[in-house]
């Protein structure tokens, strides 16, 4: 069975800042921000929410169809994926537009600034979906406006359930987009923080939100998740990491465990349990998609 992945493709140039963004900022003078950070250490990485989805997921054993868009400097992440066993079929090249890229800052609390150019993925919605026999799951993960609108209603007229991820796109919809996405998502995943903002947003608890689905996530970094049915709250104990090295892509990871749980039909606390076992193994790599899974050590 196949997973339909929407969302970004992306260069992440990643940077770390050895002291305390809460040391350089101060809040009383948010009015006149002016800072700088001195960042030793820079690399850059293949990222974007649907690269790193699909690493995960195809590093358990799974499906992925990446449905993602990049520009004319894309084809050396393409053909990476290809070499990896990802199915590029549904990746389109857009000439005279670069690869999304994210700029992303760590502090020595793991807390991150990112600043985002969305490039090539504002066109992602050119890409549509069709029901076909292979494809039985699908994520709507951060991507163009446009692509995570149309790309929900193709799901749902397709008869594909799918997990409605929006991250830091989440911004972007009011209350009444957000309340149409939850009403036509199988699942919701949201780490705390979007959490409470789309529950704001759209007026409900996560437990009444719960309801309107067949399960929702709430993921909480180093204290594990949380999994909400029908107004019933599980929490998921978390996995004590190896190391501690870079956050970026956790919870890409821990997204592409919960798909391929649901691939093999497991219980939503099932698939969130396996999401904090990769999660705690990945933040001991740098960057999103270094890390190499040992299936036995991770029981899967």
């Amino acid at each position: 069975m196949s997973a339909v992945i929407c969302g970004s493709l992306a260069f992440d140039t990643i940077m770390t800042f050895e002291g305390r963004f809460s040391e350089q900022i101060l809040p009383d003078q948010l009015h006149i921000l002016n800072v700088s950070f001195l960042v030793p250490a820079l690399r850059r990485e293949f990222g974007g929410c649907a690269g790193n989805i699909a690493y995960s997921l195809r590093q358990l054993g799974g499906t992925p169809l990446p449905m993602a868009t990049v520009g004319s400097d894309g084809v050396e992440y393409v053909t990476r994926m290809k070499t990896q066993g990802i199915n590029t079929e549904f990746v389109r090249e857009v000439n005279d537009t670069y690869t999304a890229q994210a700029m992303i800052m760590t502090d020595r609390d793991n807390n991150q600034i990112t600043a985002f150019h969305p490039g090539a993925m504002m066109q992602a919605h050119i890409t549509r979906i069709e029901a076909r026999s292979d494809i039985r799951l699908g994520m709507i993960s951060p991507d163009g406006r446009d692509a995570m609108q149309q790309h929900a209603e193709q799901f749902k007229a397709a008869g594909i359930p799918f997990v409605f991820d929006p991250g830091q796109g989440l911004p972007m919809f009011d209350g009444k987009e957000l309340a149409h996405f939850v009403e036509l998502a199988s699942w919701v995943t949201v780490n705390d923080y979007e959490a409470r903002m789309l529950c704001d947003r759209i007026g409900l608890s996560c437990a009444e939100m719960s309801k309107q689905v067949q399960g929702l996530v709430v993921t909480l970094g180093e204290q594990g998740c949380e999994v909400w049915i029908d107004g019933d709250k599980t929490v998921v104990p978390p996995v004590q990491a190896e190391a501690v090295v870079d956050p970026t892509g956790c919870g890409d990871a821990f997204r592409g465990a919960l798909l391929f749980g649901l691939e093999q039909g497991w219980s939503l606390a099932r698939c969130a349990a396996l999401g904090n076992r990769v999660g705690a193994h990945k933040i001991a790599s740098r960057g999103g998609q270094n890390y190499a899974l040992n299936l036995a050590k991770i029981d899967v």
